[in-house]
């Protein structure tokens, strides 16, 4: 089960992006925020909604420093074969992990032992590698690509302000912050 502040799971998985099979660290993103959006399977019917609505926003999240990564418990070479025959995951500029035997998805507790598959969890590393934030819906339920970037972006205020300045409900950059007085601090 995932636990705010805990550490990106470690390891080395196999990843299809830019046209090519790579393997790839999540511990090599340290510096930079980490978006794992975990998704059932390839070839499925939402999935490709959120990922195509995801790939729209990636140079937003880029803005704010962020890698994303789409993961599946399908292999790379699915992975591959769903880019190459489907006009919305082709448009993807980010890496589909592939996480076949479900390690990383078990790290952060999404995964469905008797289906072999992961949940749609959405979870938001800061740049020390730390979770600040995370969603998991049933595989039944499509998320909100632009809500993810607004935690995202939200998160990243946060964390440049030290925490002095806050984000109150449904915040979007620009918009007015809360600062908690020193008083109420200690008893919260």
């Amino acid at each position: 089960m995932a636990i705010i502040g805990q550490v990106i799971p470690d390891g080395t998985f196999q990843a299809f992006h830019e046209q090519e099979i790579r393997s790839i660290t999540l511990k090599s993103y340290r510096g930079r925020w980490v978006v794992l959006v975990f998704y059932p399977g390839d070839f499925t019917f939402i999935c490709p909604t959120e990922l195509e609505e995801l790939g729209s926003l990636y140079a937003d999240f880029q803005k704010v420093g962020a890698e994303v990564i789409g993961i599946s418990t399908d292999s790379v070479y699915v992975h591959k074969a769903w880019h190459d025959t489907s006009p919305a995951i082709k448009k993807l500029s980010f890496p589909l992990l592939a996480d076949p035997g479900g390690v990383l998805s078990q790290k952060l507790g999404v995964y469905l032992y008797r289906e072999g598959v992961a949940l749609r969890g959405s979870f938001i590393f800061d740049p020390d590698g730390k979770l600040c934030a995370y969603e998991v819906h049933g595989n039944n339920i499509g998320r909100n690509m632009q809500e993810l970037l607004r935690k995202l972006q939200a998160a990243a205020f946060v964390h440049e302000n030290g925490g002095v300045e806050v984000c109150p409900a449904g915040w979007k950059p620009g918009q007015r912050t809360l600062r908690p007085s020193l008083d109420l601090v200690g008893k919260l």
